[in-house]
């Protein structure tokens, strides 16, 4: 077990903890908190957990406290190097955190790097898939409790959670990937996601042999539209005439849609069927669905990515072969900005956007068979950086 130092958490956080889930219905979601090493879960069990009092939570904490403390490295804080720093990160994740392969995993990346490039302390929450509301606000509120700042929110749907927490913490830090929120202390990390994935679409139609390419979405919402928009674009630009497939796993409001891979697959397995030979992602999850698709179609098919160079996502190894490119969403970098700026002393709130002239988006050349198609890729790229081409955010 890891050394917990006791200035981050002591009773009365744990306290609050208690009496928030005593004062709610403890069966209706999860809350998972983690102290360095340690657990302190309540997950949905509400037959053992309706009657549980406030004591007995405090000594199940206090005891886990305890079996924190007999040495060890501490989890959370920066590794040994040369540069140290006295900030503390908290990073909230969306639905189930790291391992996505993707979005996650790609702020997940920016973390890391700040944690060994600056010496900053972290610690790292999920929402789980069963999320509401209230239960992102009591992460986000945690974290503010726990002296983290800045506290990074990992996607769209922690914007009602933030809204509430941020204006009870004027004196944090906070920032939030792919949506807006207005408050001074917030930093609202936005990207041009319809100009990286224009940059696909080029790649895609001038890869495809059939002249038929496809696009899995996850959730049908604003912010999926604009790949599937930029990705349609910039394959007309190549080949007018170009048939393009699309199919959102969900509807709005629908969280399964990103992770319903068994779906995508289906829809991947149609399109196939009806002549696309490539197709890209943005479906979270799902994703893997149009990777085993592409993969059971064989040579002749490509699969593009999202989020990440997936490529190189050790998770998606068996699939590599068939992944031509990746739209890259430089969550990374935006992660890392937010917290250098606190390290700097010059917080990075308000709207930032990360477009192709910020390097912000983009697209992976890991896979060598990308290369026959990077000048049409980069003209492309350097005519949306002049203003020649503007690409839209809603399909035409």
């Amino acid at each position: 077990m890891a050394f917990c130092p006791t200035s981050d958490y002591d009773l009365v956080t744990l306290t609050k903890i208690s009496q928030s889930l005593d004062a709610q219905s403890v069966g209706r979601h999860r809350l998972l908190y983690e102290h360095c090493d340690c657990r302190i879960a309540i997950r949905e069990e509400p037959s053992v957990l309706k009657g549980l009092k406030l004591a007995s939570v405090l000594a199940a904490a206090t005891l886990a406290l305890a079996a924190c403390s007999s040495g060890g490295t501490t989890a959370g804080s920066a590794p040994p190097t040369a540069a140290t720093s006295s900030v503390k990160v908290g990073m909230a994740y969306d639905q189930d955190g790291k391992g996505d392969g993707s979005f996650n995993d790609a702020a997940y990346a920016g973390l890391s790097k700040a944690q060994k490039d600056l010496g900053v302390q972290i610690k790292e929450v999920n929402s789980g898939a069963s999320a509401t509301d209230a239960s992102r606000e009591e992460l986000l509120t945690l974290l503010a409790d726990g002296g983290y700042n800045p506290i990074i929110a990992v996607g769209f749907a922690y914007s009602t959670a933030l809204g509430n927490v941020a204006v009870k913490y004027p004196n944090t830090t906070f920032a939030i990937v792919d949506s807006v929120v207005d408050a001074p202390n917030v930093g609202s990390l936005v990207f041009a996601a319809e100009q990286g994935s224009y940059l696909t679409g080029v790649i895609a139609a001038s890869a495809s042999k059939t002249g038929h390419i496809g696009f899995i979405g996850g959730m049908e919402i604003d912010l999926i539209k604009a790949f599937e928009a930029g990705y349609i674009q910039g394959a007309k630009s190549i080949n007018p005439d170009i048939k393009i497939d699309s199919k959102y796993m969900g509807a709005a409001g629908d969280n399964t849609a990103w992770n319903v891979p068994e779906k995508a697959k289906t829809a991947t397995d149609g399109m196939i069927a009806n002549g696309a030979d490539v197709i890209y992602a943005a479906a979270g999850g799902s994703g893997l669905g149009m990777f085993q698709s592409v993969k059971a179609a064989g040579m002749g098919h490509w699969a593009i990515g999202v989020d990440s160079d997936q490529y190189n996502v050790p998770a998606l190894a068996e699939y590599k072969d068939f992944i031509l490119t990746s739209m890259m969403k430089r969550v990374d970098v935006a992660v890392f900005d937010v917290i250098k700026g606190v390290v700097d002393g010059a917080p990075l709130v308000g709207v930032n956007n990360f477009d192709l002239s910020k390097d912000g988006v983009g697209y992976s050349s890991s896979n060598p068979a990308v290369k026959s198609y990077t000048a049409a890729a980069d003209a492309a790229a350097a005519k949306i950086k002049s203003g020649e081409v503007v690409v839209g955010t809603k399909v035409q």
